[in-house]
C-alpha cells in the first residue's frame, strides 16, 4: 500500500472523528459527530495532525507529533518527538501497521529531525506495541492514565 502524509484538513478530521473502533479498542474513538473545540484541536497547528492518504488520495489513518502523542501520567521529561497514529478501522488488524508506522517514522525524520521519537500505547494494545517494536522501538515505562487509569507503555527509539 503506498500512503502519503500531508497537512489535515476540516474534512479528514471529521472523518476521523466518525470512525467507530469495535472494543477494546473503542478508548481510541472520537466523539461524533465532532464538536467544533474538537476539530480545533485537531486542525490546530500546535498538534502538528497530519492526514495519512493512500495512492487514491482517501484517509487511511491519520498522525500527529508532539503533546498530542503523550498520556497524562506518564514520564515525558526526556527530551523526544512524541508520535500518536491512528489507522482506519477497516484497515486495523490486517497485517499494514507496520507500512503506516515506518511512513510516519520517515516523515518525522524527515520533517522533525529529532533525536528520538516516542509512542505511548495502550498495554492492551499488543498488534501496535508489535509494529512499533519491529521498528526498533523499545519500552522504557509503563503507567497507568490519570484520566481513564488505562494502563500504558511508553516506547522510545533513538535515531
Amino acid at each position: 500500500m503506498q500512503l502519503s502524509i500531508q497537512p489535515i484538513n476540516r474534512s479528514f478530521a471529521i472523518e476521523i472523528c466518525n470512525w467507530r473502533y469495535e472494543p477494546p479498542y473503542d478508548i481510541y474513538n472520537w466523539g461524533s459527530p465532532p464538536d467544533e473545540e474538537t476539530l480545533r484541536s485537531i486542525l490546530d497547528p500546535a498538534f502538528a495532525f497530519h492526514a495519512i492518504v493512500n495512492a487514491e488520495g482517501e484517509l487511511a489513518g491519520f498522525c500527529s507529533f508532539g503533546i498530542d502523542g503523550q498520556v497524562p501520567g506518564g514520564d515525558y521529561g526526556a527530551d523526544a518527538l512524541d508520535i500518536g497514529m491512528g489507522v482506519r478501522p477497516d484497515l486495523t488488524g490486517r497485517g499494514l501497521g507496520t507500512t503506516f508506522a515506518t511512513s510516519v517514522v520517515d516523515f518525522a525524520s524527515r520533517q522533525y529531525a529529532p533525536q528520538q521519537l516516542r509512542v505511548t500505547i495502550a498495554t492492551f494494545n499488543k498488534r501496535a506495541q508489535r509494529v512499533w517494536e519491529k521498528l526498533e522501538f523499545k519500552k522504557i515505562s509503563e503507567f497507568h492514565s490519570e484520566k481513564s487509569n488505562v494502563p500504558f507503555v511508553i516506547l522510545v527509539r533513538i535515531l
